[in-house]
C-alpha cells in the first residue's frame, strides 16, 4: 500500500512536495473559492423558540412558531445608544438576542450576535435593518445550537484539547475562528533544506490575515477573506499558539494489538517525532518504486521530509510495529489549509495482508471525529492497491484525474460514517 503526500492546487505549502500540472491547479481553483458560500443564508430546519436573552422586557419580542439560529457582526459607533438602536431595530423584526460579545476597535466596535429570528425572515432583512440602525460591515450566517455555548466555557474546552494532543492546534483555532484557511509552514522547507519566512514573536494581525509563531519555529497563517479579524480574536489565537508552544511536544499514548488475518499480531498507535529513527529504517527496506509512488519524487530525498511528517503540528501520524517493535508501516492526516489528507506507506513485505487498509480506516474515522467533511487521496492513477483500499471503506467517493495524478476524495457525513462503521464491526474488523 503506497500514496502521496502531495497538494492538490501545486502551491508550496508544508507537505507538498511537487507542484502539480496547470490543469490540475485550474481544477482545484474551480472547486474552491474564498468567498463565502452562497448557501450560508438558506433556510434550515426550524428550531424550537427560546426565551429571550440580551433585550430588556420592554422591548423584547415573542417569538413564536418556527425559528432560524444566525451568527452576525457589525460595527457601531463608540457611542452612547448606538448598542441600544441596534436592539431596539432587532426587537422590531421581532428577532431574539441570544448572545452579544463585543470586540472595541481603536474607531467604533464590532458587536457579534447570536440571533434567533422568525422563519420567514430572510437575512438580507436582518441586514437592511441593521444597516438602518447604524451597522456596518455587516456580516450574517446562519448558526445552530453548538453556538449557544458561551465563549468562555468554548475556549477553556479548546485550551483541554490542545493541551492532552498537539495535533490539535490547528483544528482548535478553527473552531475558535470560524471559517478560515490554516496553513503551517515549518523554518525549514522540507527536501530543500532551505529556511522559510517566518513571524514576528507577538505575530501579525494585518486585517483578513493573522501570522503566528508557531511552537516549532515556523508560521502558522491563519485567512479569513470575508471577514476582518478583531484585536480581541487576534489575543486569543495567540494565547492558544503560546500554550501550546510551553507544552511541548505530546500525543497520546494510547495503542491497540490487531490480529491479521495469517495470524500476526500488529501495534497501531500514535507517531511522533520520537519515531525518527525507525521511519528511516522502514524507508530502507522500502523498494524505489514503494516510495517514489508515496513520495512522488526523487525517492534519495524521501527521509528529508519524515521529520516534517512526524510533527503533531502538521497532522496525525499512526505507526503499525510488529512484536517484535519494527516499525512496517505510516499513515498520516494532514491538516491542509481548510482539507484533510490522507497518506500512507507500508513497507512492501508486509503489503497486502490488509495494514494499509487498518491503518486508512483508522484516520478517516479519526478525521470524522475532528468534524472534516471529507479527506482525500492523491496518488497515481496506476496504484490500484489505493484504489482499492479506498473502495473498501464504503464512503462516497468522488474521482478526479489529471495527466496520470489521481484524487480520489471520501465524503464523510455522519450517515455513512456510521453506517461503515456498523457494517465493520459486525465482520469483526474493528477491535
Amino acid at each position: 500500500m503506497s500514496d502521496v503526500t502531495r497538494s492538490r492546487d501545486g502551491r508550496p505549502v508544508h507537505h507538498r512536495l511537487l507542484s502539480a500540472t496547470a490543469g490540475f491547479r485550474s481544477w482545484w481553483e474551480r472547486r474552491h473559492g474564498h468567498a463565502p458560500p452562497t448557501s450560508d443564508t438558506d433556510a434550515r430546519p426550524p428550531l424550537a423558540a427560546g426565551q429571550q436573552a440580551g433585550l430588556s422586557e420592554a422591548v423584547a419580542p415573542v417569538v413564536t412558531g418556527a425559528t432560524l439560529m444566525w451568527r452576525m457582526r457589525t460595527t457601531v459607533k463608540d457611542a452612547p445608544g448606538s448598542l441600544a438602536a441596534l436592539c431596539t431595530a432587532l426587537a422590531e423584526h421581532r428577532v431574539d438576542i441570544l448572545s452579544l460579545q463585543t470586540h472595541p476597535l481603536a474607531e467604533g466596535t464590532v458587536d457579534e450576535f447570536l440571533l434567533r429570528a422568525p422563519e420567514e425572515l430572510p437575512a438580507s432583512e436582518i441586514d437592511r435593518a441593521v444597516s438602518e440602525a447604524g451597522g456596518t460591515g455587516t456580516w450574517i450566517e446562519r448558526g445552530d445550537a453548538h453556538d449557544l455555548v458561551d465563549a468562555p466555557t468554548r475556549i477553556l474546552g479548546l485550551a483541554t484539547r490542545t493541551a492532552l494532543d498537539a495535533a490539535e492546534l490547528p483544528l482548535a483555532l478553527r473552531q475558535l475562528l470560524g471559517r478560515c484557511t490554516i496553513r503551517s509552514l515549518p523554518a525549514i522547507a522540507p527536501g530543500s533544506g532551505r529556511a522559510q519566512e517566518s513571524a514576528p514573536v507577538e505575530g501579525a494581525l494585518e486585517d483578513t490575515v493573522m501570522r503566528l509563531r508557531a511552537p516549532e519555529g515556523g508560521v502558522i497563517t491563519v485567512e479569513r477573506p470575508y471577514l476582518p479579524f478583531t484585536p480581541t480574536e487576534f489575543a486569543r489565537a495567540r494565547a492558544l499558539v503560546e500554550l501550546d508552544a510551553r507544552l511541548g511536544p505530546r500525543i497520546p499514548r494510547s495503542q491497540d494489538v490487531l490480529t491479521l488475518p495469517e495470524g500476526n499480531d500488529i501495534t497501531v498507535r500514535r507517531a511522533d517525532g520520537g519515531d525518527l529513527r525507525a521511519a528511516k529504517a522502514m524507508h530502507d527496506r522500502c523498494s524505489a518504486r514503494t516510495l517514489s509512488m508515496r513520495y512522488h519524487g526523487p525517492v534519495g530525498d524521501a527521509d528529508r521530509y519524515l521529520k516534517h511528517l512526524l510533527s503533531p503540528s502538521f497532522g496525525r501520524t499512526l505507526a503499525a510495529q510488529t512484536a517484535s517493535g519494527r516499525l512496517v508501516g505510516l499513515g498520516h492526516l494532514l491538516w491542509d489549509g481548510d482539507e484533510t489528507e490522507i497518506a500512507l506507506l507500508v513497507e512492501d513485505e508486509w503489503q497486502r495482508r490488509g495494514i494499509g487498509g487498518e491503518l486508512l480506516r483508522r484516520l478517516v474515522d479519526m478525521a470524522a471525529g475532528t468534524g472534516c467533511e471529507n479527506v482525500y487521496v492523491v496518488t497515481q492513477s496506476s496504484n490500484t492497491g489505493m484504489v482499492a483500499a479506498m473502495r473498501g471503506l464504503e464512503l462516497p467517493l468522488d474521482y478526479q484525474i489529471e495527466e496520470g495524478t489521481l484524487v480520489i476524495t471520501a465524503r464523510l457525513d455522519e450517515v455513512a460514517v456510521a453506517s461503515r462503521a456498523a457494517r465493520m464491526r459486525s465482520a469483526g474488523l474493528t477491535e
